[in-house]
């Protein structure tokens, strides 16, 4: 073959042809095996640095399975917490409901004390009343000027009045003046036969007429006084007789004309008696057993007469005269000019005088004192013997009965302004009575009180200490007795006694600190600076102490536990709460009870106690069950996680023990858990600081698995750009290596043609040599 020359053109397009078959070769392979890089001969660089990234990738690859066993253990463990947080939750629901059981015990542990009037508005007992004085408006006496203050020897009555009539005559044809024997009607029966009124008086003074004197009923009867001899006695109940009257005593009379028209025995003298009697001028005291009546005139009075034959009416010193009737009537009497038979009225009016008041009070006028009556009456007051059964006169030259229950009639004729106050006494209870010896009482001053008095004018009225003053009136007695105020338009007089706090006022109470609580020290007042009055007040004081008071109707005042410390005993070496203070003195305390136990509600709390161990059992099984693949980060188990391939990046994640234990639970006891709200809420406590310790490590163990599913995406992405370098340095570019593998084959078939024209230029020279 050394020995066959071959041209140059010829030469050169073998070389050329080799080449490109070469070049084809490699971009064939290229296409083939989808790599420029397929060993070092290709590119040493690329190869190696490619093989170092793919190495890489690899590495990385095979730490991503152990990141999402990670990744499950700690959704494991984050499943654990879940249920145990629903079971915590459980727990606590176990626990409200024992809080909510009725307490375990039908008694707890008290002291008591019994507080005479004491009530939940005031603690402090009941209120000491003393007696207060109330000062009237000033009294002035009849005086000229009007400006003599009363005195107590001030009289109530005034001085007497008087009206005197026309002339009277009677029907004779000597027509003689009337006087006080002349008959009523007709020519009589006796000797001398010249008696009788004028001839009207036959007509007016018939059986049934009537008038009034004051309010009292004179009334005209036909026939004879009745008999009042044994069982004959035919006068109305309570009347006696005198002259041709029956009287009741009280002012009321009848005046018995006598038998037939022509046989008068009533005399013009009977119906003076009469109106007298009815006006207070003259006294009537009956005998009702022997049906008689014993007249009399009280001092300072004037019967009424007759003189020249004109009628006298005179008033007493206790009421003015008012006598109403028909005018006809009172006509013959010649008290009124006018006629007919339609009423007419007479009057009389008394004076004051200086030694009676300036305003004198009207008959029949009250005073309403604290709810008792005094009412004014124009009499002087009854000798002994006549007075009411049940009542006496207040006192030796009293002018004033009374009931003994604080009711009294103070008399007018006679009576004083010294009268009044003792009336006034015994109905605000200053003055009672002690004892009654033959219808007259002696009276007595309640201690501490003092006698109402007058003084400079003005009443000074003791209240009482029994209840406040109240005084109100009929009549004319509240303005006439200065008890009508400044403008003298009041219809009432009120004045308040003075009073005392109770008997723990000012004194102390304390407790000592009860089971933990903040130690009471209470000082009983009226509620302000501090000091407790009310039982609210004291309930605030007492609660920080767990401690609650309450108080009955009776005043028994009872300071008990609260339902949170139901089992605990007050005054106890392990609870505390010893009681003590200044109070303790003044009141007697029981000795602390203990409490009772309650079975039924202690058995439901038992059934409770139960259900909660059955939680924490379910607690322990439930941390035990929260592993993955062997791990449990709940059991103190650790995972370790590698996030590269150096093993410098990676996460350690310290396990818990979230057992009832590792959570700081426990299995509560028959009869010491549940027994009262206290235990309850010390289970409630550590519930709730269990529930803290999940959500913590809940959160730890979401930032943990956060930080690996984190490093797991880092860890797909950094493989993904890591074989993304590898095949950048070693892939092929198809569309660059089919351009070339087109262009090679182009150049190959135009290198085959020039080779073919060498060949063919060399033919033609060989036969050019044949």
């Amino acid at each position: 073959m050394s020995g066959i020359v071959l041209s140059a053109s010829v030469r050169q397009n073998l070389l050329s042809l080799q080449s490109t078959a070469d070049l084809l070769a490699t971009t064939q392979n290229h296409l083939a095996t989808g790599n420029k890089v397929n060993s070092a001969l290709d590119n040493p660089t690329n190869f190696f640095t490619a093989q170092s990234l793919d190495n890489r990738a690899s590495d990385i690859n095979n730490l991503l399975d152990g990141i999402g066993n990670g990744v499950q253990v700690l959704q494991a463990a984050n499943t654990g917490i879940t249920s145990l947080s629903k079971l915590i939750d459980s727990a606590k629901s176990i626990a409200n409901q024992a809080l909510q059981t009725t307490v375990g015990y039908s008694t707890k542990s008290n002291v008591s004390t019994t507080i005479a009037g004491a009530t939940s508005s005031d603690l402090r007992g009941t209120t000491t009343y003393t007696s207060a004085t109330a000062l009237t408006n000033v009294l002035f006496s009849g005086a000229a000027g009007g400006a003599t203050a009363a005195a107590g020897s001030t009289t109530l009555g005034g001085t007497i009045g008087a009206t005197t009539g026309s002339q009277v005559k009677d029907n004779q044809t000597t027509a003689t003046a009337i006087t006080t024997g002349t008959l009523l009607y007709g020519t009589g029966g006796g000797t001398p036969a010249n008696a009788g009124l004028s001839l009207i008086g036959a007509t007016q003074f018939t059986d049934g007429t009537s008038f009034t004197v004051n309010g009292h009923s004179i009334t005209f009867k036909s026939g004879d006084l009745p008999s009042v001899t044994g069982s004959t006695n035919t006068l109305p109940a309570g009347y006696g007789q005198t002259g041709n009257i029956a009287t009741d005593g009280n002012g009321n009379s009848i005046v018995y004309l006598g038998s037939g028209a022509s046989n008068s025995t009533a005399t013009v003298g009977d119906v003076l008696n009469a109106i007298d009697l009815a006006s207070g001028v003259q006294n009537a005291v009956v005998n009702t057993t022997a049906g008689t009546a014993a007249l009399s005139t009280p001092t300072g009075n004037t019967a009424s007469s007759i003189t020249g034959g004109k009628i006298t009416l005179e008033t007493s010193t206790g009421g003015d005269l008012n006598v109403v009737g028909k005018a006809d009537l009172l006509g013959a009497l010649g008290l009124t000019s006018a006629t007919g038979s339609g009423n007419a009225t007479v009057t009389a009016t008394r004076t004051t005088a200086s030694g009676s008041l300036g305003s004198l009070i009207s008959d029949g006028s009250t005073l309403n004192v604290n709810g008792k009556t005094i009412t004014f009456k124009n009499a002087v007051v009854p000798a002994t013997a006549n007075v009411p059964t049940g009542s006496s006169i207040a006192g030796t030259g009293s002018n004033v009965v009374t009931d003994g229950n604080g009711n009294s009639t103070v008399y007018l004729q006679a009576g004083k302004v010294s009268d009044v106050l003792t009336a006034i006494d015994l109905a605000t209870g200053v003055q009672t009575i002690k004892s009654t010896t033959s219808g007259t009482a002696i009276l007595q001053t309640t201690a501490g009180a003092t006698n109402s008095s007058i003084v400079a004018g003005a009443l000074h009225i003791s209240t009482g200490a029994n209840s406040d003053l109240s005084i109100t009136g009929s009549g004319n007695a509240l303005s006439s007795l200065g008890l009508t105020g400044s403008t003298g338009t009041g219809t009432a007089f009120t004045a308040t006694r003075a009073a005392a706090p109770g008997s723990i006022s000012g004194k102390t109470l304390t407790f000592a600190s009860f089971n933990g609580g903040t130690a009471v020290n209470v000082t009983f007042g009226d509620g302000t600076g501090g000091t407790v009055k009310t039982l609210d007040q004291l309930n605030t004081q007492l609660q920080a102490n767990n401690l609650t008071a309450t108080i009955d109707a009776n005043g028994l005042l009872t300071v008990s536990v609260t339902n949170d410390y139901a089992s605990s005993t007050i005054g106890s070496a392990v609870a505390g709460g010893a009681i003590g203070g200044t109070i303790t003195t003044a009141l007697t305390w029981t000795n602390a009870t203990t409490p009772t136990v309650d079975p039924v509600a202690q058995a439901t709390r038992s059934n409770l106690v139960a259900q909660y161990n059955n939680i924490m059992s379910q607690i322990d099984t439930t941390s035990v069950d929260s592993s993955f693949n062997g791990v449990n980060l709940l059991n103190g188990d650790q995972l370790k996680l590698v996030f590269d391939e150096t093993g410098k990046s990676s996460l350690n994640i310290t396990g818990v023990t979230f057992n009832s234990k590792g959570l700081g639970l426990a299995g509560l006891l028959q009869g010491t858990d549940f027994i009262d709200n206290a235990a309850t809420n010390k289970v409630l406590t550590s519930l709730n600081a269990a529930s803290s310790t999940l959500r913590s490590e809940a959160s730890t163990l979401g930032s943990n698995l956060s930080v690996v599913q984190v490093r797991q995406d880092f860890n797909k992405n950094l493989i993904n750009v890591l074989q993304t370098g590898s095949s950048n340095l070693t892939l092929a570019d198809t569309n660059e290596e089919a351009a070339n593998s087109q262009a090679l084959s182009t150049r190959q078939s135009i290198a085959v043609s020039a080779l073919s024209l060498a060949n063919t230029s060399q033919q033609s020279v060989l036969q050019l040599l044949r």
